[in-house]
């Protein structure tokens, strides 16, 4: 289709279809680049169809069902939004992305997933992933529960990337005494108008862990690689996003990811054998996180005023991103000390990522250890802090939060590493 209008350069492109929503006459069209552009179109626009595709056969339409809609796949899927670039849509008169509130659309716009389920939608929220907090991790994980209560066959979560780590850990010890079927967090790197977008590729991975992996556990899936074959389903608490922006961004920290989807083939490929299995357990929901917990990285030159603050401002636990083997200055120590004495934990975890929090190596980590912190084992930062709002919620007792934080609820602690759990990619092949 060619667009002109008067004192613009002429446009030619694929015509694609409008959101329902929107209400102001725009056409949008996909370029020869792959983009897709807005046109505002007024009295004077002039279209002309350049030529027709045959139907069914245009670069970019979605692929055909597996089925037709009769034969559609037993297996009920409910896909839960929260927001985040999977559930934005483009303004194309603006060029912003914004949050869509309508749950729906996600599915709309990507019929592939009718290949492995009958797909339900609902909105939780609609925010973006940096506005997530612990009540919002509660909400998702009620939700989520009611709709394992309704007989779904399992729960896609479409949320937005940057925080979607921590609420993957956060279902996973509200769930970790039961969950019959699988939990899956998705989202997006690109959003739906780039040709490189990865959001309905990791729709669909998603969908099919729901409906058909063997395993029953909080997961994170996203592409597997930078191309469109295979994604990885991530334990909910070994989940990080490792880069900004590739597609292939989330890895396992401190383990192998759970399993390898192929959307292409619908093959769910088990990588861990070591997993709960789907109908094995009934649902039990151990909801609710404690929000007066902070998240801190250690730095050169930092005071203990910074902990201080903590203190005297009311939180009930504090986790510290440690250097190495979990360290700190020792002019901390006076401060964490006291933190324990007041009764409010501190947790100390590694900046490092892979390896283990070990404090009887050096002087300073077992300063610390009399001081009364608590390792985190191989635990991510941001596992920990989770794990600590949770362990919160139930008990202040500092012995018992202790004993919680150290003990594997979730998948959370490794008793041994092997090599092969170390990302060798980053430093070329063995």
């Amino acid at each position: 289709m060619e667009v002109e209008k008067p004192g613009a350069p002429r446009v030619r492109g694929m015509l694609m279809p409008r959101y329902e929503i929107e209400p102001r006459p725009i056409l949008v069209l996909k370029l020869p680049n792959g983009y897709n552009i807005g046109v505002a179109v007024t009295p004077e626009t002039r279209v002309r169809v350049v030529e027709r595709a045959s139907r069914g056969g245009e670069p970019g339409a979605p692929a055909p069902l597996a089925e037709p809609p009769e034969r559609l796949p037993r297996e009920r899927v409910l896909v839960l939004g929260t927001g985040g670039t999977i559930a934005s849509r483009i303004d194309y008169e603006t060029g912003a992305v914004n949050p869509y509130l309508d749950a729906d659309e996600i599915v709309q716009a990507v019929p592939e997933v009718l290949r492995y389920a009958r797909i339900e939608a609902e909105e939780v929220f609609s925010i973006f992933s940096e506005d997530m907090t612990p009540q919002h991790w509660e909400r998702i994980a009620e939700e989520a529960a009611r709709a394992i209560e309704r007989g779904y066959e399992g729960v896609v979560i479409a949320h937005g990337t940057d925080t979607m780590h921590y609420t993957a850990a956060a279902l996973s010890f509200a769930f970790h005494a039961g969950l019959p079927v699988p939990i899956a967090l998705t989202g997006a790197q690109r959003s739906s108008d780039r040709p490189s977008s990865d959001a309905a590729f990791n729709l669909t991975a998603s969908v099919l862990v729901a409906a058909r992996a063997p395993f029953a556990e909080v997961v994170v899936v996203m592409h597997g690689e930078t191309g469109d074959t295979y994604a990885l389903a991530h334990r909910g608490t070994r989940a990080r996003k490792m880069h900004t922006s590739r597609r292939d961004a989330f890895q396992s920290v401190n383990a192998t990811p759970l399993a390898r989807v192929w959307p292409e083939t619908g093959e769910v490929e088990v990588l861990d054998p070591n997993h709960r299995r789907r109908g094995a357990e009934d649902l039990r929901l151990e909801n609710g996180f404690d929000p007066r917990v902070a998240l801190v990285k250690f730095y050169p030159g930092m005071e203990g005023e910074v902990l201080e603050a903590l203190i005297d401002r009311g939180y009930h636990g504090i986790v510290v991103e440690g250097t190495g083997f979990g360290h700190v200055a020792n002019r901390l120590i006076p401060t964490i000390e006291r933190a324990v004495e007041e009764g409010i934990p501190v947790v100390v975890a590694s900046q490092t990522l892979f390896g283990r929090v070990n404090l009887n190596v050096y002087s300073t980590g077992r300063r610390m250890l009399r001081a009364g912190v608590i390792p985190a084992e191989d635990m991510t930062p941001e596992t920990a802090y989770v794990k600590l709002s949770w362990v919160l919620h139930r008990t202040r007792d500092l012995g018992e939060v202790r004993r919680l934080m150290l003990t594997p609820l979730a998948g959370e602690i490794s008793a041994r590493h092997s090599l092969r759990l170390y990302p060798r990619w980053y430093h070329g092949p063995a």
